[in-house]
């Protein structure tokens, strides 16, 4: 991908001093040079998952805050997007063989690392915390050991930060009970299929939220890890340096204060 903003100062340098003939010819070169930037700055496709109040569609149109900073980040570039949300098993899938450029917001973890190019500026700090109904006795004491014997409701493939998926892989946790949308695993824990749910915090809430159903509800104190999450190229598209980029463009937005005032514009709508 190219962009003039990027090679105008070399066509200013041949273009000084130079001959008015000769002037022509590279404001000519410099013409088809912009029409051919435009034409090869083709959409770049993106996934995510269905993730209010962070990504979510409504009425056709996909919204949320961190949506709305990926787009400001990407117009900084002038690369054109596309953005899906599906199931996210199917996302990290299309990253791993190539079929979608970028998938967000992506937790980092050592096995998709082998085929994904993690933004290294965070895109998103989220918070992991611990539902139960609000009658349930359950307590947290800040080790997940002491809830061993539960049943915990998880949404399939997510990662929820090296806490939990190190209780699960080392088998603290045993008991999962798995599906594919936050939205589902929170009926799930109405209908009382397991104890637990595991959640970001944000995210649940938003859910319980829209639903009316947060008075059913209770969050387990303390949170069991807040984790950042990251924009993550496929590597089979060889996007590293386009990764550099999108680097440069998020921290100079959170220097400058338009990342933030994304959030609190967002925030304020719900």
């Amino acid at each position: 991908m190219f962009y003039i903003a990027e090679n105008a100062p070399l066509f200013w340098a041949l273009l000084k001093g130079k001959p008015m003939r000769y002037s022509g010819l590279i404001l000519a070169g410099l013409a088809w040079f912009f029409c051919r930037s435009i034409a090869m700055a083709a959409p770049l496709e993106l996934v995510t998952l269905q993730y209010p109040p962070y990504q979510y569609e409504e009425n056709g149109e996909t919204k949320g805050f961190v949506v709305e900073i990926v787009k400001e980040a990407f117009r900084r570039l002038h690369q054109p997007i596309n953005i899906t949300l599906l199931p996210w098993t199917r996302s990290i899938k299309m990253i791993e063989d190539g079929s979608a450029d970028a998938v967000f917001t992506a937790y980092k973890t050592p096995e998709r690392e082998v085929f994904a190019d993690y933004s290294k500026e965070i895109l998103m700090p989220q918070v992991v915390s611990l539902f139960v109904l609000k009658g349930s006795p359950i307590q947290f004491d800040g080790h997940l050991s002491s809830l061993a014997s539960y049943r915990f409701g998880v949404v399939s493939k997510i990662s929820y930060g090296d806490v939990f998926d190190s209780a699960v892989k080392n088998k603290t946790i045993t008991e999962l009970d798995e599906t594919f949308t936050g939205e589902k695993n929170i009926e799930k824990l109405l209908a009382k299929r397991f104890d637990v749910l595991v959640s970001n915090k944000y995210g649940a809430l938003d859910i319980l939220k829209r639903h009316g159903h947060l008075d059913k509800v209770r969050e387990l104190s303390p949170e069991v890890q807040t984790i950042p999450s990251y924009m993550a190229f496929s590597k089979k598209k060889n996007l590293a340096i386009l990764r550099d980029r999108f680097d440069e463009v998020l921290l100079a937005m959170k220097k400058d204060g338009t990342y933030q005032r994304i959030i609190a514009s967002q925030q304020n709508k719900n």
